[in-house]
């Protein structure tokens, strides 16, 4: 019976060590998040909302990201346009 043991050892990850990771996941992307200005949300909804005069687009097709450097902040904006 001791080499079934062997092959059985290797089982999938537990679901507590699944849920672990995962959880470090959300906790580090909630990190970015905070690192980032206020204003950011609030700014990608006035933006969706002056694009949606001309083109009809859903919030999720803007993506708004801050980029810090030593001497320059660059705010960079992408919009998914439908064809």
């Amino acid at each position: 019976m001791g080499i079934f043991d062997y092959f059985r050892s290797k089982k999938e990850p537990s679901s507590a060590s699944v849920a672990k990771e995962r959880l470090q996941i959300i906790v580090a992307h909630e990190r970015g998040k905070r690192s980032g200005p206020s204003y950011l949300p609030q700014m990608q909804q006035e933006i969706v909302a002056v694009i949606r005069k001309y083109v009809e687009i859903d919030e999720d097709q803007v993506q708004i990201q801050l980029d810090n450097n030593d001497e320059c902040s660059v705010l960079e904006l992408n919009v998914t346009l439908p064809d």
